[in-house]
């Protein structure tokens, strides 16, 4: 399938995947408003309460009355996490885009920029056999330009780097046969940014559980977890993805009862909890069986099951709480894990949102609110004098290295920093 058809794909009418009526359940209080970082930087955004619930009973009743102006909504989930009601504000937005909006507002070649952005494992695979030479050409200030000027991604941006050779084919040659051989295993989904982008964390990942005495093996296959997909404005291949994956995951809980491990924040808790919320797929045989991986490992040690040989690593480091690891109740297990490694100094930023949000802050007409977004994290980064920032958010990773001058890790590799050799 081509761009022009995925574009197209966009435009065609589908279905309401998955009914909520929870926005019945709204009490008009504003909390979601009061925390929402678009709001507050962008007034051309009405803020979650009047796009979510109060926009869906509108549309309910008119479909024509769908605003616009929800295509500024970055589906951070902090208005989930601020409702004391319990309503799927984010998860409201992201399908009433996706059902009502169908492209509306989007030029032509906006369209195909978000086919291009949201369409990863094409992207990566396409560039990694070329990664050395793709790179240099999007490091180039006049690419960069170029891709402003024709495709709407701001020249502002440093566009992510891919690595020369994917972390999957890197498995197979050197590492499938030797944890094959591990009596305990796990399963690990890598999802795009490990698999194209940096397979080195894959790496670590599989250092940090054999010192645990745990195999890593990867399942059959896999795709894009979707999240891209949902937010720009193709639902029916994000469930077409998603169908895939849970017939993937199905089977390495069903056929070798294995755990699955994800290390990006956003990819487990869509695998887990978006495929039923936004998608309406049904993944209950698989869903009470992924974990976010800091997680997964915090319970094996903490009930003695398995231990982690650590040797002091005396750094100073700050975490990001990244919006979905909030969302998903997740930081608490990062946090304490890291704080098993002796000699660490670990400082709790007072985190916001970082205001990337995946694909939202490459485009040109998202770039000033992504950067004031996170304005008040940047500063709270310089200021600190920090060796490292800690996130479980890739895509947090790429706002933090492009917009401070601190670089950003994943918990694993400061794990794998620390391994006891």
């Amino acid at each position: 399938m081509n761009l022009q058809q995925l574009i197209a794909q966009a435009e065609q009418t589908h279905q309401q995947p998955y009914h909520d009526s929870t926005f019945e359940s709204c009490i008009k209080c504003t909390a979601c408003t009061a925390v929402c970082p678009v709001s507050r930087n962008n007034p051309a955004y009405p803020g979650p309460k009047q796009a979510g619930p109060d926009g869906e009973r509108l549309r309910l009743k008119n479909p024509m009355l769908y605003d616009e102006a929800l295509k500024y909504c970055t589906n951070c989930k902090r208005c989930e996490i601020a409702c004391p009601s319990g309503v799927k504000i984010g998860d409201i937005i992201v399908r009433a885009r996706d059902h009502y909006g169908k492209g509306k507002g989007k030029s032509k070649i906006q369209k195909l920029r978000d086919a291009i952005l949201s369409n990863t494992d094409l992207m990566g695979t396409m560039n990694t056999p070329f990664a050395p030479i793709v790179n240099t050409i999007t490091g180039l200030k006049a690419t960069r330009f170029l891709l402003d000027k024709t495709l709407k991604v701001d020249q502002r941006r440093s566009l992510p780097k891919y690595s020369f050779g994917s972390f999957r084919n890197w498995y197979k040659k050197n590492a499938a046969e030797r944890q094959s051989l591990y009596r305990d295993k796990v399963a690990y989904y890598h999802g795009c940014y490990v698999n194209y982008n940096n397979p080195e964390l894959g790496k670590e990942l599989i250092k940090v559980f054999n010192a645990m005495d745990i195999g890593v093996v990867l399942l059959e296959k896999e795709k894009c977890c979707g999240l891209p997909l949902m937010v720009n404005g193709f639902p029916q291949k994000a469930m077409s993805q998603a169908e895939f994956n849970i017939q993937q995951l199905e089977k390495v809980v069903a056929e070798k009862s294995l755990e699955i491990v994800g290390t990006s924040s956003s990819c487990t808790l869509t695998l887990k909890d978006e495929y039923e919320h936004i998608l309406g797929k049904d993944n209950s045989k698989v869903k009470g069986h992924i974990n976010l991986v800091t997680r997964y490992i915090y319970k094996l040690l903490e009930s003695g099951e398995k231990t982690l040989p650590l040797k002091p690593l005396p750094l100073r480091v700050a975490y990001h709480t990244a919006c979905h690891m909030e969302k998903a109740g997740w930081v608490p297990y990062t946090i304490e894990l890291l704080r098993k490694i002796p000699g660490l100094e670990l400082v709790m930023l007072n985190s916001q949102c970082c205001g990337i949000a995946g694909t939202y802050g490459f485009k040109s007409e998202n770039y000033e609110t992504s950067q004031a977004i996170g304005n008040s994290l940047f500063q709270q980064i310089e200021a600190g004098n920090f060796d490292y920032v800690i996130s479980d958010c890739e895509t947090c990773k790429w706002q933090i290295d492009m917009s401070t001058s601190r670089t950003c890790l994943h918990p694993i590799t400061l794990l794998a920093m620390a391994l006891a050799k």
